[in-house]
C-alpha cells in the first residue's frame, strides 16, 4: 500500500504554493483531434432541454452550507431555471479552500462563457483537506466520508438548481485531484468524467461501475506530487495511475497527439470502451500548478500558460456525458 501523506510531510510543502491546477486537452465533440497549433477551444454541450418547472431564479454567486461546510456556487448569467444545465465540481488542494481555487483555476469565466454551473466546496478542517485515500491528512487520518459529503452537495444542487444529471463532472487540484479520482471510483453512476490536475489515484480498491473518461494534467517537475512517483511522498506515478484507467476503460496502448503547444502536450489513448477516452496532458518542466491559472508560487518547475486547463477541461467534459 502506498504511503499516506501526513501534515508534516506534504502539508508544510503545500503551504509554500498556491493551490490551483489542472491540465487541458483540445478535443472535438466527437472525440477527434484539435489543431496542434491552436489554443484549446471550449466545446458547447448540446442544446439544453426543458427539464424543471419548480426551480426559482438564483443569484449568480452564493455560498451554501452543506453538512457544516461552505460551498461556493456560481451559476452563469445565462442560467434558466427551467433548462437542464451541466455542473462541474472543482475541488481544492490541501490547506486551501473552494474560494482559493476559484481564483487560481479561473474556472468561472469559462462557466459564464459556456453555460455550466461551477461548484467549489470546502474540504473538512484541521487542516482543510479531502479523504482521497493516500492523500491527505487530516481528512484521511480521521476517516472523513468525503464521497458521501460530495454526494450530498450534488443532492443539494439538484434540489435547488436545474441540473442535467448526465452532465455532472469533477475536476480538482492536488488533494482535490486525488478526490476527483476517488469520485470516479465510487460515484461513477453520477460523475460523467473527471479532470484531475497535479494529483494521482490514491486508493487501492478502485472499482468503478463503468468506464470513466479521464483527462489528467501534470507537470514533469512537480515536487509535491511527482510525475514519476519519486517525490516527497510515495504516491503512484502518472504511468501507474493512467495504467489503471486505460486498463479499466479498455483502451488500446496506442495514443494520438491531440494538443501540442510550447511546453504542453496532450495525448489521447485510443479505442476505449463506451467512448471513455483517457487523456494525458503533460507540462514539460511544469511545477505543482494549474496551467493557465494563477499562482503565488510554484514548488518545482514553472507556471505554464501554454495550456488553458479550465477551458480545455470543459471541452473534454462537454464531449463526455454519462451514457444514455
Amino acid at each position: 500500500m502506498l504511503a499516506r501523506a501526513t501534515v508534516a510531510s506534504i502539508g508544510a510543502l503545500a503551504l509554500m504554493v498556491a493551490c490551483g491546477g489542472a491540465e487541458p486537452v483540445a478535443t472535438d465533440v466527437d472525440g477527434g483531434s484539435a489543431s496542434h497549433d491552436a489554443a484549446p477551444v471550449p466545446v458547447d454541450a448540446p442544446p439544453r432541454q426543458v427539464a424543471c418547472s419548480d426551480r426559482g431564479a438564483q443569484p449568480v454567486d452564493a455560498t451554501w452550507t452543506v453538512a457544516g461546510r461552505h460551498v461556493e456556487v456560481h451559476v452563469p448569467a445565462s442560467y434558466d431555471p427551467e433548462l437542464a444545465t451541466p455542473l462541474v465540481l472543482n475541488l481544492h488542494g490541501l490547506t486551501s479552500s473552494g474560494a482559493d481555487l476559484i481564483e487560481h483555476s479561473r474556472m468561472l469565466p469559462v462557466a459564464d462563457a459556456r453555460g455550466f454551473i461551477a461548484i467549489h466546496p470546502d474540504g473538512s478542517s484541521s487542516p482543510r483537506s479531502w479523504n482521497a485515500g493516500d492523500c491527505c491528512d487530516g481528512a484521511a487520518a480521521s476517516g472523513v466520508d468525503d464521497v458521501a459529503f460530495l454526494a450530498a452537495v450534488l443532492d443539494e444542487a439538484e434540489a435547488r438548481l436545474c441540473v442535467d444529471p448526465r452532465r455532472i463532472y469533477a475536476a480538482g487540484f492536488s488533494n482535490g485531484a486525488f478526490m476527483a479520482y476517488r469520485l470516479a471510483c465510487e460515484l461513477a453512476d453520477r460523475i460523467a468524467a473527471i479532470g484531475p490536475v497535479s494529483g494521482q489515484l490514491g486508493i487501492d480498491d478502485c472499482a468503478p461501475s463503468r468506464p470513466v473518461p479521464v483527462m489528467h494534467v501534470h507537470g514533469t517537475s512537480d515536487l509535491i506530487v511527482a510525475y514519476d512517483g519519486d517525490g516527497f511522498v510515495d504516491y503512484r506515478s502518472v504511468d501507474e495511475t493512467l495504467g489503471f484507467w486505460t486498463a479499466r476503460d479498455g483502451c488500446a496502448e496506442a495514443t494520438t497527439t491531440t494538443y501540442d503547444q510550447g511546453d504542453a502536450t496532450c495525448v489521447t489513448y485510443t479505442g476505449c470502451d463506451d467512448g471513455a477516452d483517457v487523456v494525458r496532458c503533460t507540462i514539460d518542466g511544469g511545477g505543482h500548478q494549474w496551467p493557465g491559472g494563477t499562482s503565488t508560487g510554484v514548488l518545482g518547475g514553472m507556471l505554464s500558460d501554454d495550456l488553458d486547463a479550465s477551458a480545455a477541461l470543459w471541452a473534454f467534459f462537454a464531449a463526455h456525458p454519462l451514457p444514455s
